[in-house]
């Protein structure tokens, strides 16, 4: 009071009670209020939770329901790009051949994935669905429960990268991976409730849901967990820091370039990568383009190369002028036979024996009509030059190998083999080249066997072919024919076809040209004719019924529907394989420079004589193949006459040469690897060499066994 220099009354202890009591009431008023709101926060909260996670739930269960669909780019181990279906769900990025799904591949379990953009030099928008801990992204089963999935080229199995045609669509999905990404932990944790009988989901998604449970045990290895979700707060709290420091930048994880980073390797297979042939030169039917005509200038050099031959002498160790030469190996030129390999896919499947050698002989007139413009020979392979391509089968999602290499030199042999065993065939051969000029033609004779085995029937066509025949070499107009007896013969089922390849007669008329006729044999009985022309219509006469049908007959249609062959490229390919090896000479024929071809041939030539005189007496060995001491036919190494298990079979692939089945069913002990059907097999054996082992021991048999173990 002294200090304001007035004076005032100071509230007595009742006025202060009372104003502290007011002061309590109104605090409590509001508490009470705020108390009520929050709890109406809380309810509708939870009510909201409870609808997204039903229209979650009805989303899963529906298997209609797909996030985005749309074809997409994918890059397969080997670095090669394949064009494939992707269809995507919550919680699963589903991958196809075709948008029929009919064709899957694979599942991708978004639970265990991060999605990152992905630089790129080529057009397009690419992203990459990757596991952080280089774990597998991969379901072990499809949507329906499939076991094994359609063949495509190799992908890797911890991450994919994927191109989308533009910046747009790859933008378009990436936020769709983002909403199939946070759908997918919601997607494990109804996977509790399912297994309780609360969820009723139909029989894609369950099986999804129980795909998500399986990798999650995988994944995690012992470190094993109760439930899907976390199991406590600090697991929550960890997964909420991952998962902040990842949308920091708008969602996504952002990645310089891993272009130069080992990714590309593959627990799968590693097969080769095979691209589809960009150009092939084919003619039309008839005489017209078996005719050379010879300029002023090659007749010269045809006139100074008859001077150092004579008649009935072997040409096989004369240098031919390189204006005859086809642009590709012999090796090259024997694959022709197989761009119809489909029709053998179908001659399995056959019931009777009549059928099925009227379909391998439809097969074998295949291979005749695709052949070059005019008179052209293919190159003489050199001594250990190998070839190899392959046909894809989209009928049967099977793919037909095609492997060769030239065994010797003097005399030139040509070894090959070809395998499909998902379809069931396989045919293995060699071939001996013979020539023979006779003044004013020459003959290329084709001395040797085909083999063909249908391996689930175990029958084997013993195939031969016909020769070629060239006129008019120093008079007349030069043309080439083929000519000679032919058969087609199976002990197993007493099948046996003979075809004769007719040369044109002295005053023949364009109808005589490639004629050809035949007869098929069940045991004594003959049940067809075969007549037509090798090169265009060919019909069959059926004795039974008095019936005529076309046997063959290359269409346009056919030959633009017939099975597309698919290569190594070059700068993939080994030092001694055929495109690689004649690459210089054949950019040499194709731009018409005849002095740079002879030269680049020489080349070549004299280096494999330059080989052999260091080589002396020591006998080549050939690589793929090895000769039988007993029946001197060459036979590849790495033969496999089983047929085709799809309980154990994957997929059949080739690397370097070697001609592979991945199988599912191996499994691994101390790094040795054996499968059920090889186990199998060897316990009679195994049984035999424990008792051996207790005879010479005298120990007991348990002990033996413990230590054979």
């Amino acid at each position: 009071r002294m200090f304001n220099g007035v004076e005032k009354d100071c509230p007595s202890p009742t006025e202060k009670l009372a104003r502290k009591e007011s002061l309590k009431l109104r605090l409590m008023t509001h508490s009470c209020v705020f108390c009520s709101v929050s709890q109406v926060q809380k309810q509708n909260y939870r009510q909201e939770k409870k609808r997204a996670a039903k229209e979650l739930f009805s989303a899963l269960k529906d298997p209609s329901v797909v996030i985005m669909s749309n074809w997409l780019k994918i890059r397969g181990s080997l670095k090669s790009w394949t064009k494939l279906w992707c269809a995507l769900k919550p919680g699963v990025l589903l991958i196809y051949k075709t948008p029929k799904t009919d064709h899957w591949v694979g599942t991708i379990l978004l639970s265990a994935c991060k999605l990152i953009e992905r630089p790129s030099k080529k057009d397009g928008f690419c992203f990459k669905l990757y596991h952080p801990l280089d774990k597998s992204i991969w379901a072990v089963k499809g949507p329906k429960g499939e076991n094994v999935g359609s063949i495509t080229q190799p992908l890797p199995s911890n991450y994919l990268i994927f191109r989308a045609a533009s910046e747009s669509d790859g933008r378009c999905w990436m936020d769709a991976l983002e909403l199939a990404l946070s759908c997918s932990s919601l997607y494990k944790l109804t996977a509790k409730a399912e297994r309780e009988g609360d969820i009723s989901t139909s029989s894609e998604s369950s099986h999804i849901l129980h795909l998500l449970q399986l990798n999650d045990t995988v994944l995690l290895g012992n470190h094993h967990m109760e439930h899907d979700g976390f199991s406590d707060k600090s697991e929550r709290e960890a997964h909420d820091d991952w998962d902040t420091t990842a949308n920091e930048n708008g969602g996504r994880l952002t990645e310089e370039s891993d272009m130069d980073q080992s990714d590309e390797l593959s627990p799968g297979p590693q097969a080769t990568a095979y691209v589809q042939q960009s150009t092939e030169e084919m003619a039309e039917a008839g005489e017209a383009s078996q005719v050379e005509t010879v300029s002023e200038e090659n007749k010269g050099l045809i006139w100074g190369l008859l001077k150092q031959l004579r008649p009935g002498m072997d040409l096989s160790k004369v240098v031919l002028p390189t204006f005859i030469l086809e642009p590709r190996s012999f090796l090259d030129k024997l694959s022709d036979y197989y761009y119809h390999a489909d029709l053998l896919s179908q001659a399995v499947l056959e019931e009777t024996a009549y059928g099925r050698i009227k379909q391998v002989l439809r097969w074998y007139l295949s291979g005749f009509y695709k052949k070059p413009k005019g008179l052209k020979k293919p190159y003489n392979p050199i001594l250990g030059e190998t070839f190899r391509c392959c046909w894809l089968h989209p009928q049967t999602d099977s793919c037909t190998f095609y492997i060769a290499e030239q065994v010797s030199h003097h005399p030139p042999i040509s070894a090959f083999y070809v395998c499909n065993r998902k379809d069931g065939f396989s045919i293995s051969g060699s071939i001996l080249a013979k020539s023979k000029f006779y003044g004013n033609s020459l003959s290329a004779i084709l001395d040797g066997k085909a083999r063909l085995l249908f391996l689930s029937r175990d029958e084997e066509y013993v195939i031969t072919m016909p020769y070629a025949h060239c006129k008019g070499i120093l008079y007349g107009t030069m043309t080439l024919e083929l000519g000679g007896k032919v058969t087609i013969e199976c002990e197993k089922t007493k099948c046996f076809a003979e075809l004769e390849f007719k040369l044109k007669p002295f005053l023949g008329g364009p109808c005589s040209v490639n004629q050809i006729s035949g007869k098929i044999f069940v045991g004594e009985e003959l049940l067809a004719t075969v007549d037509g022309h090798w090169d265009s219509e060919v019909f069959i006469h059926e004795k039974r019924s008095g019936q005529q049908e076309t046997l063959w007959n290359p269409s346009p249609d056919i030959r633009s529907s017939r099975l597309k062959r698919q290569v190594v490229r070059v700068e993939q390919q080994g030092e001694f394989e055929s495109e690689r090896l004649w690459q210089h000479v054949t950019s040499a024929i194709m731009d018409r420079d005849q002095l740079r071809a002879t030269q680049e041939k020489f080349v070549l030539e004299e280096a494999q004589r330059r080989e052999a005189r260091e080589r002396g007496d020591k006998p080549w060995i050939p690589r793929l193949f090895h000769q039988d001491p007993v029946t001197s036919e060459w036979t590849y190494r790495h033969l496999d006459t089983r047929p085709w298990d799809t309980e154990r079979c994957l997929v059949q692939f080739e690397k370097d040469g070697v001609i592979q089945t991945h199988e599912k069913s191996q499994r691994r002990h101390n790094g040795l690897s054996y499968s059920h059907s090889w186990a199998s097999q060897q316990k009679g054996l195994l049984v035999i060499s424990i008792s051996r082992c207790c005879k010479l021991t005298n120990k007991p048999n348990k002990t033996i066994f413990i230590k054979f173990i």
